[in-house]
């Protein structure tokens, strides 16, 4: 290796730090497991990226359904179970249902995935009220 390609590893190892610098407790990895299982999805994932990159933050489930060419009821399974990871919430507003991210989350995981080494975890975001366990 040149000495140049050498010098961009060491910078790259400065600032993008590893994964994980300590291990998960079981608490911690059972949480993140529900998480990573709802990102885990294709659909989930795209669901996601819709909601977050929605101007005004929010989006109505009649908006996401023609997306996909899935039915209504199956991407409300995806979006329960977004919203029972964490990742999420709704509002009911008469027969509509809209969905906003929860960022809570999404910085949490952006925390674990980009802490420094020896730095503790972030700390565990507060289940949604109503959200099943």
């Amino acid at each position: 290796m040149s000495k140049q390609e050498l010098e961009v590893i060491g910078r790259t190892r400065e600032c993008c730090p590893g994964l994980l610098a300590a291990p998960l407790d079981e608490d911690q990895a059972t949480e993140l497991a529900k998480v990573f299982k709802a990102l885990g999805d294709p659909v989930r994932l795209r669901l996601l990226s819709m909601i977050a990159s929605r101007a005004g933050g929010e989006v109505c489930v009649c908006d996401l359904t023609p997306a996909f060419d899935l039915s209504q009821p199956t991407i409300s399974h995806h979006l329960k179970l977004l919203k029972q990871a964490g990742l999420i919430d709704s509002e009911r507003r008469g027969t509509w249902v809209y969905y906003r991210l929860l960022p809570e989350m999404t910085d949490r995981l952006a925390g674990i995935l980009t802490r420094p080494a020896g730095q503790p975890l972030p700390p565990p975001v507060e289940s949604p009220a109503g959200a099943a366990s």
